[in-house]
């Protein structure tokens, strides 16, 4: 077993440097998908199946997506706000008619809008990598080193579904224009709207534990700032090297944790894409991001208001504590 834990850890740690050092020797940043991370986090380490979607739709449609997003980008002369109104609109167009919940379809669209990409070498880099996650899942699969899964599509009615994407998209642009009017606009960076739409739509751990959540996210952020600042605009270290060792620590501190949270881990490699004036705030904004997305998902869709205090008190409590708490009174 922990045999098998080292070779998954390695062979997405290899993915994110190769990506990195790719970008930086053919000086391409557009290859630069820090997505990616959360993907080899849920199709690879973890052995849970975390989204619906078979590998012809992973690569199809993230692939589609990432098009959908640059097209935006190149022809939209509408608003930044607007823009990332529609890429998320069209992620849930995309989403719900395919009966998926791959999630990260909404960073791959989101992504090159907020960025302003207009080169197609962003699309062509999603396409090669989740055609590369396919094909070592599937050896994974095949030599036991991850659970084989299977696809079942979603089963939320049609009906449904768009009325709680149109509540979302109504969401996004009431944070997206605070975050556009204030200048502040990584607080809606596409990893918190991922994990937003993560706590909307999944039962998944993180849901019951949204100050967890907050604080992973955030940390994960302030050890990407850091270590990009340090290493690579302070020592001159390259992004393959930088990428590394965050990788290394968010993924020391998910077996600390004892939890996988997917977005923590793209977050985690945004700043590698950021000027570097931007970094000393980015993790005061994805603190801000994060409270704003998981409040409003935790009070207007999961309406926290009706639960017991017990559940409250549950969920307010970082669950290591609570584990502490527990091993300590046994």
């Amino acid at each position: 077993m922990k045999n098998k834990k080292i070779v998954k850890y390695l062979s997405a740690l290899a993915m994110m440097v190769a990506m990195m050092a790719l970008a930086e020797f053919t000086g391409e940043t557009e290859i630069i998908f820090p997505e990616m991370a959360a993907l080899t986090i849920g199709l690879w380490i973890s052995n849970k199946h975390i989204w619906q979607v078979t590998h012809v739709q992973l690569v199809s449609l993230m692939t589609l997506a990432a098009i959908v997003g640059v097209l935006i980008v190149r022809y939209s002369p509408l608003p930044l706000v607007i823009n990332i109104t529609i890429a998320f609109v069209v992620a849930g167009i995309i989403l719900t008619s395919q009966r998926s919940t791959l999630y990260p379809l909404v960073s791959a669209l989101i992504l090159p809008v907020l960025l302003h990409t207009t080169s197609w070498i962003y699309p062509l880099s999603v396409l090669a990598m989740t055609v590369i996650l396919v094909v070592v899942k599937k050896i994974f699969e095949a030599k036991g080193i991850r659970n084989k899964t299977d696809y079942t599509p979603s089963d939320r009615p049609i009906k449904l579904a768009i009325v709680v994407w149109a509540a979302m998209t109504c969401s996004l642009l009431s944070i997206a224009a605070i975050g556009y009017y204030s200048t502040y606009i990584y607080i809606i960076i596409p990893p918190l709207i991922v994990s937003f739409v993560e706590f909307v739509n999944t039962k998944a751990g993180f849901r019951n534990r949204p100050v967890l959540t907050v604080l992973l996210l955030s940390v994960c952020s302030l050890v990407g700032s850091v270590f990009q600042l340090v290493g690579h605009f302070y020592l001159g270290l390259p992004l393959a090297v930088v990428a590394a060792a965050i990788l290394i620590v968010v993924f020391g501190l998910f077996e600390w944790l004892g939890k996988f949270f997917a977005p923590a881990g793209a977050i985690s490699l945004i700043p590698l894409l950021l000027p570097e004036e931007v970094l000393p705030y980015l993790p005061l904004e994805v603190f801000v991001g994060a409270v704003l997305f998981i409040a409003m998902a935790m009070i207007f869709f999961q309406k926290c208001y009706k639960w017991s205090r017990a559940q409250i008190v549950y969920c307010l409590i970082p669950h290591y504590l609570i584990s502490r708490f527990i091993r300590r009174n046994r």
